[in-house]
């Protein structure tokens, strides 16, 4: 079974409603929770560890997380780019004489007769 984290606002609705006449059955059984995990989450908020710090203590994990894996997709894109750059390096220029952006490639003369 998978590990899931669940936020505090989270944990506080569920700890709300056995508070406020839910059972811990029917919490469980809506909420996808263990009925002894739901037990954990009362004792904790009891001494007081569902407060306002404990709220930003989750809000700061939350933002820790977005950042490493936004850390993560510059690191990926870095290497990509140095990829890109690496084989636009390695890539043969064309020989069949010098173009400008200008004026673009050299004129090929015209057939005689032509015009």
């Amino acid at each position: 079974m998978r590990h899931r984290s669940h936020s505090m606002e989270f944990k506080r609705q569920v700890v709300q409603e056995y508070l406020g006449g839910e059972t811990l059955h029917g919490l469980s059984k809506r909420h996808d929770v263990s009925r002894q995990l739901i037990r954990v989450w009362l004792e904790k908020y009891e001494v007081g560890e569902f407060d306002d710090d404990a709220q930003a203590a989750d809000l700061i994990q939350q933002y820790e997380a977005r950042i490493a894996a936004l850390e993560r997709l510059v690191g990926k894109q870095a290497l990509e780019l140095e990829f890109l750059k690496g084989a636009l390096q390695n890539t043969p220029r064309p020989r069949n004489g010098t173009t400008s952006v200008i004026t673009g490639p050299p004129a090929s003369p015209s057939p005689k007769g032509a015009g």
